[in-house]
């Protein structure tokens, strides 16, 4: 119920010091739905809520994909869509039948079919905010993925992207490396803006927080002192950014759109235009691939009237392999337009602007190194070893009287 609560705590602030009583009454019963899977995890989110003031915790408990409820009657009221949807799907989880069955594109990746959920479930001008799994941005090897990537993008304006630190969620029991999506649900993705937060190194005492972004907790950009060190201490090492404001992601993302939201952390993919020039490489490829299946159609017929006029074995087997060669070059031609259509979906952030760090050494360098290094080792050894020694030999020697 996290993300719940401090959605609440937001618009009340918004509401301020009087609100009125009905705009109270309908935020703390009729604007906060969500969904639990775990048993453990249901009654910890309900009295999460209670306690951030929401008298009414509407929270369905089942599993959201099978559609299958453990209990539903806090949920009676929900909308069929939402105008707002805040989540963080498990990934790296399997599905069987009765979860996929519900699903357009089939996938036991639980990643894919929460994302088809929430195109389903988000309301038109609908805005949501997703964390995904970098695999879920990259993969164009299963049809699923590449489908519903697709979805996305003609169903909903994906205008954010931003690269997450690795290990954000290693708490949590997540180590693999994610991102945070923003869409909404009108118009095509024409353009993906990208911020790229890789750079910052966090831990269980240096966790990622609002700051790391550039708002305080009001959600107003933060000046550049107030921003976390871990954050800027790159940019603030290269003389060329002296007296320059950090570029934050909340000083960037009103400009979103215009050239002045790029800088070193930051990016914009011509999306429509990508997608343009992969119809225009794979045109002459499928023309070649139809070309071809239909020299197919006629060697067939060839084969027919070979067949009724009982021509010599030798000559329909030449025919028939003709046939199956023009068959498999048809397919590899179709193989090839549809590798080059899965590539416009890898959505991975590849920030443009790092520059990637070669080791220049000699081998003989290297080999040093691997040495001195290994001498350092040997050298802690050997001390460790002799501390262990003294302290054994200060211990007093104990008989031990067995029966």
């Amino acid at each position: 119920g996290g993300f719940l609560a401090i959605a609440y705590e937001h618009i009340a602030r918004k509401l301020g010091r009087s609100p009125l009583s009905t705009d109270l009454e309908t935020l703390k019963h009729d604007t906060f739905f969500g969904r639990e899977k775990e048993n453990l995890v249901i009654p910890i989110a309900l009295a999460n809520l209670v306690l951030h003031g929401i008298d009414q915790p509407n929270l369905w408990h089942g599993n959201s994909l099978t559609r299958r409820a453990t209990y539903g009657a806090l949920f009676d009221k929900a909308p069929k869509q939402f105008d707002v949807i805040l989540t963080n799907p498990p990934f790296g989880g399997k599905e069987g039948k009765d979860a996929q069955k519900n699903f357009a594109f089939e996938t036991s990746s639980t990643q894919v079919l929460f994302v088809q959920d929430i195109l389903a479930e988000l309301a038109p001008k609908g805005t949501c905010a997703i964390v995904l799994d970098e695999g879920m941005l990259f993969r164009t090897n299963e049809s699923s993925f590449v489908e519903t990537k697709r979805k996305l993008v003609d169903e909903c304006d994906l205008w954010a992207i931003v690269s997450l630190p690795g290990g954000v969620f290693s708490t949590a029991g997540a180590g693999v490396k994610t991102n945070l999506l923003f869409f909404t649900k009108a118009k095509k993705t024409e353009r993906i803006w990208y911020y790229d937060l890789s750079h910052v190194k966090v831990g269980k005492k240096t966790p990622l927080t609002l700051a790391h972004f550039g708002f305080d907790k009001d959600g107003k950009p933060l000046a550049d002192s107030a921003l976390p060190a871990n954050l800027t201490a790159d940019w603030l090492e290269q003389e060329e950014n002296a007296g320059k404001p950090f570029p934050s992601y909340a000083r960037l993302l009103p400009l979103r759109g215009k050239a002045e939201a790029d800088s070193r952390y930051s990016w914009t993919i011509d999306f429509a235009a990508r997608r343009a020039k992969a119809r225009e490489e794979m045109q002459p490829i499928l023309a070649q691939a139809a070309e071809t299946k239909a020299e197919v159609i006629d060697l067939k017929e060839k084969l027919k009237r070979l067949k009724k006029l009982k021509s010599s074995d030798a000559e329909v087997a030449a025919l028939i392999g003709e046939i199956n060669e023009k068959e498999k070059a048809a397919r590899e031609l179709e193989a090839q337009a549809a590798a080059i259509d899965a590539a416009v979906f890898d959505l991975k952030a590849v920030n443009p602007s790092t520059v990637a760090k070669f080791d220049d050494r000699s081998p003989a360098e290297i080999i040093q190194s691997i040495h001195d290094q290994g001498r350092i080792v040997a050298e802690a050894l050997a001390r460790l070893a002799a501390l262990v020694e003294n302290d054994d030999a200060s211990l007093p020697m104990v008989d031990v009287a067995r029966r």
